[in-house]
């Protein structure tokens, strides 16, 4: 399994705007080959920004790669740079990528 998650560092002023682009956008990522889950994630506030992370999990480093070099990944990619979101970042998002060596799940998983 392989996660993909990158950073966003949002002014604070603007994260209902942030959310509101990400809630309401169009998502190519069901049915792609290897794709497992999406999440938007919400984590601390800093004096400067709101930091938040999608965390994308796949199947594999492979399926992931793959998907970055697809038509899907150039749609979806496509306005990433739009002028209206000027000040909405403090700075580009930071790409992270894991390799899951461990995986532990509820007691609930095992029924």
């Amino acid at each position: 399994m392989f996660i993909a998650m990158n950073r966003f560092r949002v002014n604070p002023a603007r994260t209902q705007e942030f959310e509101t682009l990400w809630l309401e956008r169009e998502t190519r990522l069901q049915g792609l080959p290897g794709f497992v889950e999406f999440h938007m994630l919400r984590g601390p506030e800093e004096e400067d920004h709101v930091l938040y992370a999608s965390h994308t999990i796949w199947r594999s480093r492979g399926d992931f790669e793959a998907w970055t070099h697809s038509e899907a990944f150039r749609t979806a990619h496509a306005n990433a740079g739009q002028s209206r979101r000027e000040g909405l970042y403090l700075g580009p998002p930071k790409f992270e990528g894991f390799e899951v060596i461990q995986t532990i799940g509820s007691d609930d998983d095992a029924r």
